[in-house]
């Protein structure tokens, strides 16, 4: 198939995503000689448009597992303004060293229904968005390679291919989707105030630079008062992880206990990348 322009697409509030995305679809772009051009959806403002592709583009589209599956915040952008028509897609993920559960194949079965024809895939780790040591350093050399040997083979796939394929590429994950992961104290039963929890200003440390309030994939933090959470937050901690001075922190105890629990049975062990061709 002729591919003129490969599109790096993504939400990546702390950068992660963002880095795996654009090196795929830059390898991939250089090997088909095609033309390279990214889309970020982190803030709301980007996901007021609609994005519309054709058959001459490739679309790698990624975005980090939250709870075992695509951001609920991201989803209803993702399945309802972008389309493809006759569009080759790339879905990709970024897990926090747990497991990829059913993300990689809700993210897949989207593109499929949007009119994108999925011929490769890949779930890979990196560091946890609120834990520094879930993850810490990924995606690292190992990954890469993983992630360059995933541009190799959709490179010679595209160049094999004379007509969209019939069927999309073959995944992990459960079909249907199971439910959004749910934290749970120590007696298994759901954590009450997790999804409550929201970022705390050490206002000694803090300096009024609004780079919280710029970032905040919701656009929730007040710009009058930044520490106000006004709105949602989905704990993707681009705001802790963004801020220069080290001013941003939880302290909700069913955030703290779920990101202990998760650091105990989760930080001794090394998840692996996956690809799916």
């Amino acid at each position: 198939m002729n591919i003129k322009h490969v599109w790096a697409v993504y939400f990546s509030p702390t950068g992660t995503t963002k880095k795996v995305v654009c090196r795929l679809s830059q390898s991939i772009a250089r090997g088909l000689d095609a033309s390279w051009q990214e889309y970020s959806f982190n803030l709301p403002e980007a996901r007021q448009r609609d994005l519309s592709f054709g058959p001459s583009d490739l679309v790698i589209l990624g975005v980090p597992v939250y709870a075992g599956r695509v951001p609920n915040q991201m989803l209803p952008f993702i399945r309802d303004q972008i389309h493809g028509v006759g569009t080759l897609a790339v879905p990709v993920v970024l897990f926090g060293n747990r497991n990829f559960d059913d993300g990689l194949m809700e993210l897949r079965n989207v593109l499929a229904v949007n009119g994108f024809y999925p011929i490769a895939a890949g779930a890979f780790v990196g560091q946890h968005s609120f834990s520094e040591i879930l993850g810490a350093g990924r995606p690292d050399d190992q990954d890469m390679a993983l992630v360059y040997e995933l541009a190799e083979q959709t490179i010679k796939k595209v160049l094999e291919l004379k007509e969209p394929p019939n069927t999309p590429v073959s995944v992990e994950g459960q079909d249907p989707i199971r439910p959004y992961y749910i934290p749970k104290n120590s007696q298994g039963e759901p954590l009450k105030d997790f999804l409550k929890a929201k970022p705390i200003t050490d206002l000694n440390k803090c300096i009024n630079c609004g780079l919280c309030v710029i970032n905040c994939p919701m656009g929730s933090i007040d710009p009058e008062n930044i520490s106000q959470v006004v709105g949602k937050c989905i704990k993707c901690c681009g705001c802790i992880k963004g801020c220069p001075t080290g001013a941003k922190y939880f302290d909700s105890e069913s955030f703290l206990f779920h990101r202990k629990d998760l650091e105990d049975r989760y930080g001794g062990v090394r998840a692996e990348s996956r690809i799916f061709l």
